[in-house]
């Protein structure tokens, strides 16, 4: 799959569809808070299936309930639009398993 690297423009544009995104460290970046530990690993189980039909992973850490992500396509050392449809992806996931507000 060809895929570009989006500008600043594109991505600040793009990223207004995602408010409860921002960008950190030049990625994608979100923290997911959740119960505990088996909702978090429930999350990151769901989110890693559709990764493998992407063909494209996280950068990703999980302590307790939070799971920490940052979204970037290393192949073209940018943000792409694979990032924000992963992004994507993963609110829809998350919000099955009714996510920690704070």
């Amino acid at each position: 799959m060809d895929v570009k690297k989006l500008s600043n423009e594109e991505v600040y544009k793009l990223l207004e569809n995602l408010s409860t995104w921002k960008i950190k460290e030049s990625k994608l970046y979100k923290l997911y808070k959740f119960k505990n530990f088996n909702q978090a690993m429930s999350f990151m189980v769901s989110v890693a299936m559709e990764c493998e039909k992407m063909n494209h992973h996280p950068q990703w850490y999980n302590v307790y309930g939070n799971v920490e992500v940052s979204l970037t396509t290393h192949r073209v050392a940018g943000i792409t639009e694979l990032d924000f449809k992963l992004a994507g992806i993963m609110d829809k996931l998350s919000s099955n398993l009714n996510p920690r507000k704070d």
